[in-house]
């Protein structure tokens, strides 16, 4: 069955760059980025893991813990750090999972379920489709999932942006509207159509606009 947003995000133990951690008991109570990669030593992968690691800061901040997976061993993602670090500035500063056998790529869907063959000799267009971003909420449930192509790099403000939505929204009776979080465009959120309109004024003492029954809009609330 594939993954869908709201589905519990698979349990799973794995040895990683950081040691062997069993996925929900290592997330505790943070929220998650598990974001995944085709093979070691490929470039625009290299350029992602040491983009996240320069801005591991942010994901702190927010209480969010950060998880690659790649389908090579531990030992090849130790190597392949080196070349990061070297190259991008910051090496991974977060655990690597060493999905030799293709456990975590086929329990997220990310790889069909009769893949298989010693990683060494898969290359990456065998594994092209390991190529996503999954962000998972507290409850482990699965709250975004994202896939890129391997010619394109993924856009990290975006993931953060998304982040930031998802624990506004979490905690709060409202919902983002396009563009919310980008520079230049307004901070106002939507209020949840479950909230009638008189107790959505007594919820949002910053004020609600009403531009239609079904569509109000009040300050960022936090």
């Amino acid at each position: 069955m594939s993954l869908r947003i709201g589905d519990i995000a698979p349990d799973f133990e794995a040895e990683t760059s950081e040691g062997k951690i069993s996925f929900h008991k290592w997330l505790g109570n943070s929220w998650g980025v598990l974001f995944s990669h085709p093979k070691d030593f490929t470039p625009i992968c290299t350029t992602e893991l040491g983009f996240m690691a320069g801005t591991k800061a942010e994901y702190d901040k927010r209480n969010a813990k950060i998880l690659a997976v790649s389908v090579d061993s531990v030992e090849d993602h130790k190597k392949w750090a080196q070349d990061i670090g070297e190259t991008q500035g910051t090496a991974p500063n977060y655990p690597i999972i060493g999905d030799v056998d293709l456990k975590v790529a086929k329990l997220y869907n990310m790889l069909p379920a009769g893949a298989s063959g010693d990683v060494s000799t898969r290359t990456p267009v065998d594994n092209q489709t390991v190529r996503n971003v999954f962000l998972i909420s507290p409850e482990k449930k699965i709250s975004l999932i994202l896939i890129y192509p391997m010619s394109v790099g993924r856009n990290f403000n975006e993931i953060l942006r998304v982040l930031d939505a998802l624990q506004l929204t979490h905690d709060h009776k409202v919902a983002t509207p396009a563009n919310w979080g980008v520079e230049g465009h307004s901070k106002d959120v939507a209020i949840s159509t479950s909230v009638s309109t008189d107790d959505a004024k007594k919820m949002f003492p910053k004020g609600v606009k009403e531009l239609k029954p079904y569509l109000r809009m009040t300050p960022d609330p936090r």
